[in-house]
């Protein structure tokens, strides 16, 4: 129990055993007025807090308070409604959007102010024998009226959680699909993403248990390494934006464990928000196809999953493959492409590749050397070479399609 909570319990919290007499409940109810006159007054004097709210929180909280007043001589009367009553009856007037502009902690203060009031008016409306049942009555109700505000803000917050969930959902599908830049920029201002650079999209399993947990927890710990982040729960897969991450490619392993069971793919970096729509695409092109590499690292750049992605259909790999791999070696001097290719066709080897193209094995070693300098990647290792193999395939067939 909080320490407000925990202030305004009772030592005891039996029913007042001794009926209020007539004389005091037509005391009471004449006082309404007067407790309710004060009761503003002291939320003016006492909490400075309340003095800044505008006028219309004002006035609700104003309504909140007169209703409380009113409510506690219904239930001393009869103190025998539940906890739910209180809820409904006290708070029902209560705007939602006081929940957003006043903490907890807030609404408290406000109640033990109204609670000071009320007891400072005990001698006026109790005779001394029933005055200590009066305040103790004071206190139980202030109770029930205090876990009821705690029922009315942990619902608020559960309720802002989902729709900030769907929010963010909406989002991440606009992205996937490529909305307009103005129109994307506008949905992502609206919950409150500040970045517009530098932005890494993951994408993986959903867990198939506690998926509330775990949206949470990604975005915790998505925080400490980002400035701004998104988390879109699409189904079976999950989809998380990182904006200006602080770490490298390698600590992206910080993510993998919190999605399901199965590969987590992430996207090359987009430069603007403008980009997110290609890097998302890829890698969700990537995520599909991750599983026909049974050795991929986990996490795996999407760019790492070419051959997989052309495989599966992706155009966007197909062309990355020809452009950036399949055309430089074209254009290079020195017979790269041919000394590659026999490579490969050879079962990489320098002695049978050197034989092949009637030169020196360590001319083939350094035509190798230069495959790595232009494409990037090293034919002699093995999965390196088998995306070299898959350029060079799909180039092949562009050539003999034009």
């Amino acid at each position: 129990m909080s320490p407000e909570l925990d202030a305004l319990a009772p030592k005891n919290r039996s029913i007042h055993s001794q009926a209020p007499s007539a004389q005091t409940l037509k005391r009471l109810k004449s006082h309404i007025g007067v407790l309710s006159t004060t009761a503003l007054k002291y939320l003016d004097q006492q909490l400075p807090w309340y003095r800044s709210l505008d006028p219309n929180e004002r006035a609700a909280l104003g309504l909140i308070a007169q209703k409380g007043i009113s409510t506690f001589v219904s239930w001393y009367e009869d103190p025998t409604n539940t906890p739910a009553w209180v809820v409904t009856d006290v708070f029902g007037a209560a705007p939602t959007e006081l929940t957003r502009s006043i903490s907890l902690q807030k609404a408290l203060g406000l109640l033990r102010t109204i609670v000071d009031v009320v007891e400072s008016q005990v001698p006026d409306i109790a005779t001394e024998s029933e005055q200590a049942a009066l305040r103790e009555a004071v206190l139980r109700y202030s109770r029930e009226v205090a876990f009821a505000a705690a029922e009315v803000y942990a619902r608020a917050a559960e309720t802002r959680g989902a729709w900030d969930s769907r929010l963010e959902a909406h989002v991440v599908d606009a992205v996937l699909h490529g909305e307009p830049h103005d129109s994307l920029a506008s949905r992502i201002a609206a919950i409150g993403w500040r970045s517009q650079k530098n932005i890494r999209i993951l994408v993986g399993a959903t867990p198939t248990a506690n998926s509330a947990t775990f949206v949470a927890t990604l975005r915790r710990v998505a925080t400490r390494y980002s400035r701004d982040s998104l988390v879109g729960v699409l189904g079976d897969r999950s989809v998380l934006m990182l904006s200006d991450t602080k770490f490298e490619d390698v600590d992206l392993t910080r993510f993998t464990r919190f999605f399901g069971h199965g590969p987590v793919v992430y996207s090359p970096l987009a430069p603007t928000v403008k980009e997110m729509h290609h890097a998302a695409v890829a890698a969700v092109a990537g995520y599909t196809a991750a599983h026909a590499w049974s050795q991929a690292p986990n996490p795996v750049s999407t760019d790492d999953l070419w051959p997989e992605r052309a495989a599966n259909g992706d155009n966007l790999a197909r062309t990355a493959l020809i452009e950036q791999v399949f055309d430089p070696l074209l254009q290079a001097s020195n017979g790269l492409l041919d000394t590659l290719s026999s490579y490969l066709a050879l079962g990489h080897s320098l002695e049978g590749t050197a034989r092949e193209l009637f030169v020196h094995a360590n001319t083939v070693r350094y035509r190798l050397k230069r495959v790595t300098e232009v494409t990037g990647w090293d034919p002699l290792v093995p999965r390196d070479a088998f995306v070299l193999q898959s350029a060079l395939l799909y180039g092949r067939l562009r050539e003999s399609n034009l």
